[in-house]
């Protein structure tokens, strides 16, 4: 391995769409954000070291042994994936082993575009997804007092509000322009009003010689042609550091030593899959490589290379297509149980559900057959039950390890009553006291783990329809003290009301169309104008444990206290079993 001569960014962004460098199948995906891309056109601007690159000459009689990935152009941060590359194999190819990071992110800024989810808009809505390129202003340095010049994406539209501080150069068009011609610049400068402006001029001639003509990309050549060398050289560069997720390494082991399949692009596109179901779920090749070790039965089940060896490889790879069918009926169910990205709040709690599916042989139909109903009921609960008890947060390995031989040693049923037995005593007990129900209630709207509190309390409901989290006595009521005291609660209750109404026993789970039609109303006017049959009204109560209370606004305190006790008994009654 030898230090080559540097070459400019120009260089290597030519040599990205030429397809000559590409990615090998070890490498991870991108990963950067936009503040990392900025970030580093202001150090390339500032004259920062951006540091070196490791390449791999990849000789033209073992291209065609390898799989080798195209760079990402333009990148979507819910679907981007990277291409595999069609080569010929007649001539050498250069891989990036070290620097995929900062290459895709001069590829994307130099040719490509950024589409990233706007905050709060739902992951299924494609206008959640704008796409974005990397401008700098050519009037003004940066606010942040890090950063000099002011590199941000922005859509084509925000790119062309303009002000006496504000001119949105798009930096891929710095490559229409001849660096050896000069003038090209000066036009652009005095066909935009820029001409007499020094920080637009030296900023823009500026952006041209670091692109253009310094070289800035130092790297090391590998040319040995041994997959076992390369992978130990991209391992040691790799692994030390926050430079590579684990997860991400081994799937690059896993990939290297899969011989029947791509494990990266299997894996991946397996992701995607379960993540589609249903409202969407938020898993990862984390979960998907630890359920690998646990489904095959591995003693050791811990993120470590020496897992990852070719035998134990060999042996995730011949059953994938169980393991697949597993994992996917297990998210499956638990779509069914109402379950989403949002509030399934540790994704390792369904591996032993998927363990449980795996030794037994069920497929899909375990999902919705009659004759697995009560097994999935108590799957359900025992899924609610982990959840708030938080058994998987922290080192789950262990608490995975203990279930998984209960359920391999208990196979007539899905043994919840062998587990609760089996963790007794310990700090990932199943148990319950009546002090820690209590406390259960203290949830609030929106919060992780209201749904499973809220769920438990309503067995009954068909969660394959979308349910809404409620406020029975509506949050609009509750904005101020002023407009508490006008609906006619008691000055004394105020401060009780504004801290508790946003609790459990101030909530409910509607079907979604019915929360939409309830909106804002006060609660007793709702009701009457949906339940004007007296049996259909006292059903109604009794689902949501609202008999006998006085259901007034001003007698909120009351209300409160009192649901929360029936909410307390019914919990005591499901949890302390």
């Amino acid at each position: 391995m030898s230090f080559q001569t540097p070459l400019t960014i120009y260089d290597a962004i030519k040599n990205i769409s030429s397809r000559k460098y590409l990615l090998p199948a070890i490498q991870r995906e991108f990963v950067w954000s936009e503040e990392q891309i900025e970030r580093l056109f202001d150090s390339i601007m500032r004259g920062y070291p951006i540091g070196s690159f490791l390449f791999w000459k990849v000789s033209k009689e073992s291209v065609k042994k390898y799989q080798f990935y195209e760079f990402i152009c333009h990148y979507h941060q819910g679907k981007s994936h990277n291409q595999k590359a069609v080569l010929m194999g007649d001539e050498e190819i250069i891989s990036v082993l070290d620097g995929q990071q900062r290459l895709t992110s001069l590829y994307i800024a130099l040719k490509g575009s950024y589409a990233s989810k706007v905050p709060y808009m739902r992951w299924n809505n494609p206008a959640a997804f704008p796409k974005k390129y990397l401008y700098l202003n050519l009037l003004k340095e940066a606010d942040d007092e890090d950063l000099k010049y002011d590199f941000r994406f922005l859509t084509e539209e925000d790119a062309k509000k303009r002000d006496e501080n504000t001119f949105w150069f798009k930096v891929g068009d710095i490559l229409n322009f001849d660096p050896q011609d000069p003038s090209q610049i000066n036009d652009f400068l005095i066909e935009n009003q820029l001409a007499t402006n020094k920080f637009a001029s030296r900023t823009l001639f500026r952006l041209s010689d670091v692109i253009f003509k310094r070289t800035l990309i130092n790297y090391y050549l590998e040319e040995d042609q041994e997959l076992d060398k390369v992978l130990n050289i991209f391992i040691r560069v790799n692994s030390g550091g926050t430079q590579l997720s684990y997860s991400d390494l081994l799937l690059s082991i896993a990939t290297a030593q899969w011989d029947k399949r791509d494990a990266r692009e299997e894996i991946i596109k397996f992701v995607d899959e379960i993540n589609n179901i249903g409202r969407g779920f938020a898993f990862n090749k984390d979960f998907v490589l630890k359920t690998c070790l646990v489904l095959c039965d591995f003693n050791d089940i811990r993120f470590k290379v020496d897992n990852f060896n070719a035998q134990n490889m060999a042996i995730i790879q011949n059953n994938w297509d169980k393991i697949k069918e597993s994992i996917r009926t297990s998210v499956e169910l638990i779509n069914t149980f109402g379950f989403d990205y949002q509030t399934l709040t540790s994704n390792n709690a369904i591996i032993p559900i998927a363990y449980y599916l795996y030794k037994k042989g069920l497929n899909s139909s375990y999902v919705t057959s009659s004759n697995f109903r009560s097994e999935r009921e108590k799957i359900k609960k025992w899924l609610h039950i982990v959840l708030l008890k938080q058994i998987f947060g922290g080192q789950s390995d262990n608490i995975l390890r203990i279930i998984r031989d209960v359920i391999r040693d208990n196979l007539n049923g899905f043994p919840v009553d062998i587990m609760k037995q089996r963790l007794k005593g310990t700090p990932k007990s199943l148990d319950f006291g009546e002090d820690e129900i209590e406390n259960l209630l203290e949830y609030e709207y929106g919060k992780r783990y209201t749904f499973s509190v809220l769920a438990l309390l309503y067995p009954t409901l068909d969660y394959s329809n979308l349910f809404h989290q409620d406020h029975i006595h509506p949050r609009s009521f509750f904005t101020s003290r002023e407009k508490l005291l006008k609906l006619g609660v008691k000055p004394e209750d105020i401060d009780f009301c504004l801290e508790n109404y946003n609790k459990i026993p101030n909530l409910q789970l509607l079907q979604g169309n019915i929360n939409m039609s309830k909106s804002a109303k006060p609660f007793i006017e709702w009701l009457d104008e949906n339940y004007k049959d007296d049996i259909a009204k006292n059903q109604y109560k009794e689902l949501h444990y609202l008999s006998g209370l006085d259901l007034s606004i001003v007698n909120f305190r009351h209300f409160f206290n009192k649901r929360k006790e029936m909410m307390k008994d019914k919990l005591m009654q499901i949890l302390m079993f």
